[in-house]
């Protein structure tokens, strides 16, 4: 099971295949999740604004534009996300021999994010 409040993206790695595994903490570069958090509170202050535009009933082409900005901007925090997942997590799974562990909750999380 993971906890949510030990990792600063709000999770934990289970390690191999048991459920009685021993549990990793996942841990970035802090610069990384600043960047990763900055980018996601303009976001939400975006969808703020995008809230006010449907409460003052601008127009729908509006609208629709301004969700599709911040579709591609979520798209973007995916993206960078993935990257560093790949080239750090990965990495560092390889390095402490639970590689499979990390490649099938990587695996598990595409299922649920890719349509």
């Amino acid at each position: 099971m993971q906890n949510p409040s030990s990792h600063p993206h709000g999770h934990l790695h289970e390690v191999g295949p048991a459920a009685d595994s021993v549990v990793q903490p996942h841990v970035h570069d802090p610069e990384s999740l600043r960047r990763i958090v900055n980018r996601l509170a303009r976001i939400e202050g975006h969808i703020r604004g995008i809230k006010t535009m449907v409460q003052e009933s601008r127009p729908c082409p509006d609208v629709l534009v301004q969700v599709a900005a911040v579709r591609g901007a979520l798209d973007r925090v995916a993206r960078i996300i993935l990257d560093e997942h790949l080239s750090e997590c990965i990495g560092r799974a390889a390095v402490e021999g639970n590689i499979e562990a990390e490649i099938a909750e990587l695996k598990a999380a595409l299922d649920r994010f890719l349509p």
